[in-house]
Order: structure tokens, then sequence, then C-alpha cells
């Protein structure tokens, strides 16, 4: 092979000079908007008389925030959001490699220590140590941490009402270059518990004069996405909680860059992969114009992105492992600083050690099978995720905005005021995850009635009291345990008509919604009915023909409800399931009808 240095030899092939695309005619919006209006008048969407320019609204999505998720981003769009304050280090093959922070609750100190080590053995870099009555006890801090080089790798504590306790107990353990986090958020642990504790101030006076490498505060957005949040409350809630231990530290006689440093910032990273790209590169320049205003010559954010703890599911927890791996790599694009990323069992109990293994690999094969950090902001100059990231900053900063001018963070909790803002938001997603426009896989989409769950020993509690813990998967995950616990399993008739062609979409598209509640679903002709609840299952052309027939046999044969899968109204027939109908309603009524108390 001729070296690609050489100019080739007489008898090498030359390729003609081409520019790309050359031979298509220059795409214009107005064309794609004529071409795009065709389509939607096929599908009934759109109309001769919709206007060109409001073809594009027939297609546009908003975020809970409001902000308008378009279909196609051009130049047009773009806007110049870089969040990123440093360029790459000369020389530095992984300019953005992230922090593998892997978390530990179990409260066997002697049993922690053992997954530390393992852990930091095989590919995480930083501990996420839970202490206190969600986790190890204080007392058992130092058994926990032994064996672990606290100058390598950084402990980063979680104690809630015990944050001081623990402090004081990790600091008499750590030397001057011990690097970490003492997870001190008085305004997180207000949300989270509903209890008010003071800032420790005194503490990070002393971390900022003894230990460089050590931060004080954790200013944790987690608590109010997990309460049904949006991304711009939970980035404004954050900033807001952010000021306020700017101000309370600078009152206390640090500069404002010692402040600043003493702050690190923890949101979660889902499985909409566009808008957590967006939310930490949000999250940067909001904290940029803070900092900045504030006079601070440091005006980065260091970001610790942690997997939804709302997202998880309990039900097939295995797809947990393919929603982390999204909100991972969206947190890796996004800039984050530290990962976590939530063993698949989570929700069951105390994840095992296959489990962990699992979860800090996802970083690994990113990190380096994938190449991902090799890039500083992969997603720069991208029309949709730049319009998008200034976008939720916009957002937020007017929510930030509205807390501040509600008196600020700890009274805007104390009133209700984040709590029904959260509420609102939180309903409006219930809605779609209802209606399964916001699917769950393995749950509200694809369930397995057969399933055998892990068995996991049981976590401790988390803290609770303050803002409601909410997650994706409630409504339907109590549903199937509610018919889990029936001494036999409820059941829906499929009554088909026609061929199998026919009716085996409409017949799938029921089982799958009746199974998503934990109703086994058995198929046959409305003659092979024999009592309960039925659902006529076939296409339109027979239900013409057929349904009202059909209904009046079911009827005859004991039904107590007869559901159509479709559309249309027909004599006997008391309902319609159809793709976006309110799956938990219909679901409840149909455990009713079977004789389950819901």
């Amino acid at each position: 092979m001729t070296p690609r240095s050489h100019a080739p030899d007489k008898g090498s092939l030359t390729i003609p000079h081409m520019e790309l695309a050359a031979a298509f005619p220059q795409a214009e919006r107005e064309r794609w908007r004529e071409l795009l209006k065709g389509v939607l008048r096929k599908s009934g969407a759109a109309t001769e008389d919709t206007p060109l320019d409001a073809v594009e609204d027939l297609l546009t999505r908003r975020s809970y925030d409001g902000v308008p998720i378009a279909p196609l981003y051009t130049a047009e769009e773009a806007v110049a959001s870089r969040p990123f304050a440093t360029a790459p280090r000369d020389g530095d093959d992984d300019p953005a490699r992230w922090d593998v922070r892997q978390r530990h609750a179990d409260p066997l100190p002697e049993r922690t220590r053992e997954a530390i080590l393992a852990d930091l053995e095989n590919g995480a870099t930083s501990v996420w140590l839970a202490v206190g009555a969600a986790g190890v006890p204080v007392s058992g801090l130092g058994e926990a941490l032994r064996g672990v080089h606290t100058d390598l790798a950084p402990v980063v504590l979680d104690a809630g009402p015990q944050t001081r306790q623990a402090a004081e107990a990790f600091l008499a353990l750590a030397g001057p270059a011990s690097l970490g986090n003492l997870g001190a958020d008085p305004l997180g642990l207000a949300a989270r518990t509903g209890v008010t504790t003071p800032t420790p101030v005194d503490l990070a006076q002393r971390v900022a004069a003894e230990f460089p490498g050590i931060r004080t505060f954790a200013v944790d957005g987690t608590v109010y996405h997990d309460a049904g949040g949006s991304d711009a409350q939970e980035l404004g809630a954050v900033l807001a909680a952010a000021v306020v231990y700017l101000r309370e530290l600078t009152e206390a006689g640090l500069s404002v860059d010692q402040a600043a440093a003493q702050l690190e910032f923890r949101y979660a990273a889902h499985a909409d992969q566009f808008l957590t790209i967006a939310k930490l590169r949000a999250a940067r320049r909001l904290w940029a114009r803070v900092a900045s205003l504030s006079g601070a010559s440091d005006t980065t954010a260091r970001i610790h992105a942690v997997t939804s703890s709302a997202m998880m599911t309990r039900r097939d927890p295995w797809v947990n492992m393919l929603r982390t791996t999204v909100a991972c790599f969206a947190a890796g694009v996004g800039g984050a600083d530290a990962v976590t990323v939530q063993p698949f069992d989570a929700r069951i109990g105390l994840p095992d050690a296959f489990s962990r293994r699992i979860a800090r690999n996802t970083q690994t094969l990113l990190l380096e099978e994938s190449s991902l950090a090799r890039v500083v902001d992969p997603a720069g100059g991208s029309w949709y995720v730049e319009q998008l990231t200034e976008q939720l900053a916009q957002a937020a900063w007017t929510w930030f905005t509205d807390l501040e001018k509600a008196g600020g963070l700890a009274a805007a909790l104390e009133s209700g005021l984040v709590e029904r803002e959260l509420a609102a938001t939180w309903e409006r997603r219930r809605k779609d995850l209802a209606r399964r426009k916001a699917p769950l896989t393995g749950v509200s989409e694809f369930p397995n009635l057969a399933e055998k769950l892990p068995e996991r020993e049981e976590a401790p509690a988390p803290l609770s009291g303050g803002l409601p813990q909410r997650t994706y998967a409630q409504d339907y995950e109590a549903l199937r345990d509610l018919a889990d616990a029936q001494p036999v399993r409820p059941k829906v008739f499929l009554a088909t008509l026609g061929p199998v062609a026919v009716h085996t979409a409409r017949a799938s598209f029921a089982a799958n919604l009746f199974q998503a509640g934990g109703i086994e679903t058995v198929t046959g002709a409305p003659e092979e009915f024999d009592g309960g609840v039925a659902v006529v299952c076939s296409s339109d052309k027979l239900y013409a023909e057929q349904a009202e027939t059909a209904a009046k046999t079911l009827k005859e044969r004991g039904a107590v409800r007869v559901w159509l899968a479709g559309k249309g109204e027909y004599a006997g027939v008391d309902g319609n399931v159809f793709a976006g109908c309110n799956a938990i309603e219909v679901l409840e009524g149909t455990l009713r009808d079977l004789g389950v108390t819901v």
C-alpha cells in the first residue's frame, strides 16, 4: 500500500473533484414546508387552508417548561451559547473526562468498605457515601473508608440531618491533600425533609483554610426533580440555593472566589438525552452569570450528574440499564464533571456486586470505548442543542427570579410555592404517562407478567417528610402490585373478529394495555367468552359489520363491560380503548369491574 504521505504513481486510480450534494438543488425551508403540508394533509392533521408558516407548529411539542421542541432547526435558529469557560489543555487526550462516582448506602460499614474498594479497583474514581439514618452510621465512617486514599479518590458525603457530625468525622480522618465534598445543603435538606438547619458557615471557613481539595456544599437539585419538577424548575431552585450560600459565606468573611469554590452542583440526568444535555449546558451558563455578577474571577460550575431516580422502575428493572446508559451519555455530552450511574436494581433494594459492576462499566464503556471524553462540548454548534440550551436557561432564570421575588428559596419552600409549582408540572407529566404519550418500556409498554424480579436486601429508607418523592412508573406499578396480590390473576377476554391478519394489530394493542395493569388477556371468538370483561378486536370495516352482534353475544354471555379496541360507537359497546386513551383510568375501571378494590 502506498504510504499516505507519498504521491500516487501513474497507475493509481484518480478520483475527480466532487462537491457534496452538487447534483441536488439548494434546499429551501418553504419547499420543505410545502412537502410537509402534503404529508399532514393525508393524515388529516392539515387542510388545504393551513398556512405554510403554521405547518411546523403542528409538529412542535413543548417541554414541561413550555420550551417549544420544533421539528426542524437550521442556521436561522442558531444562538451563541457556549457554556464551557476553558479550552482543552495541550496534550490532553481526554480533556472532557469525568469522575466516575459510585454511590454506597449499605448500613454495614465492613460491607460498604469492601464494595468501595472493589469499585475503586475496577473503574470508579470517587465515592459518594450515604451517612446517617439512610446509610452508614457516623460512628462507622472510619471503618467504611479504611484503605481509601482520600488524596486520590474524592469522598462525597450525603448525611442529611447529620451533616455536621459526618463532616467532623471525615475531617478528622482527612489530610490536607484530601479530596471530596462534605455534602452540606441545608436548603435541599429542608426541601427533602421539611427540617430547617443552619448553614454551616464555620465548616466552610475551616475547609477553605485547611483543606483546599475539599468543598463544603453539594447544592442538590435532584430533590426537585424527584418531586416531579421540570428541568428549568430544578435549575432555578439550585441557583436560588447557591445564591443564598454564596451570600452567607461572603458575609462571613470569605472572598467571592473562596465562597464559590465551596460549591458543587448536583443535577438529575434522565433518558431524554437532548434535554439532559441542554440542562447541564444551561446550568453552566446560569452559574457563570451569577458568579460573574458577584465578581468571581472563576465562573466555572462543578457539576455532578446523577441518573434520575424518578425514571427508574421496579418492574422489568433490567430496562433501567438502558435508561441509565442514555442518561449517562447525555451527562457526559452535557459536560458533567462527575457522573453517578444508579444500579439497575436501585428501586428494589441494596444493589449487589453485579449491578454495581454494570453501573460503573456503563461509564467505562462510554469513556474508553466510545471516546466520549475526548471532545469538549461535543453538542456545541448543534442548532437544536444550542437553541434548547438558550430557551431552558431563560426558563430557569425566570423561575429563579420568581423565587427571589417570593423572598428566596427558604420562604418559597415554607409558603408552599415550590411544592405547588412542582405538583402542577407533575400532574401534566402524570397525564402524559397515563395516556402513554410518555411510554415506559417494560411497564406501560411491553410488560412481562411472568417476570421474576431479582431479590435484594432491603435498603435504608430514604429521607422524607418534605417534598413528595415520585416515580414515573408509580401508578402502573401500584396496579401491578394490586393485581399480583389477588388469589387469581384478573383476566380480560379479547374477542377477535375475522382472520388473524385483520385482528392481530388491535388484539396486540389491547393485550399490551391491560397487561400494563397486571391483567392477563386471553383470546378467542365471542362465543367462547364465559363472563367478566371483554374487548372486541378487529378492523374498522369488520366493526361496521359485526361489532354490535359481537357485543350483544358478549353481554348475553355475562360481560359486565364490553370495550372496543379503536374508535367508533356501536350498540352494546360500553367504551373504547385506543392510542392516547387514559390507560390508568381504563385499568382501574377494569379491575373494579372484575371485583378488585382499587
